[in-house]
């Protein structure tokens, strides 16, 4: 099996093309391999919304309040934009865009830079756990 990660961006863009958008994650994810069993395995597909409402469970009872209303909005955004919304490289964007440019409203609220990071790429694993 090829993983998706390793393709070039010319047959990722066609894969793209041929997979519809509410389905993006089973293309790539922040944890590709769980996306390639959803293909290689014929388990079935969800949704970022049935994703999303299943993490929201598991985000209720590993964070405290703050972060999770944080993590609900980011949240909101992978399931309107897509899973590239969980790229460690949006999360500055998000910061700003949740506190109103404040980052130190952010610290404030989520903990040092580091337990932010910490929540931001922690929390994504329940979007991916397999369900029994």
């Amino acid at each position: 099996m090829i993983a998706v990660g390793l393709l070039s961006p010319w047959v990722r863009a066609a894969a793209d093309e041929l997979i519809p958008p509410t389905y993006a994650d089973v293309r790539y994810g922040p944890h590709e391999r769980n996306g390639l069993a959803y293909v290689a395995y014929a388990l079935p597909t969800l949704t970022r919304e049935q994703r999303a409402d299943m993490a929201k469970v598991e985000i209720s009872s590993h964070f405290n309040a703050k972060q999770e209303a944080f993590l609900d909005f980011v949240l909101a955004h992978y399931v309107s934009e897509g899973v590239r919304e969980l790229d460690q490289e949006k999360l500055t964007p998000l910061l700003h865009l949740k506190y109103n440019n404040s980052i130190s409203d952010a610290i404030a609220d989520l903990g040092r830079p580091e337990d932010i990071g910490q929540v931001f790429a922690g929390f994504q694993q329940y979007l991916y756990q397999v369900v029994a």
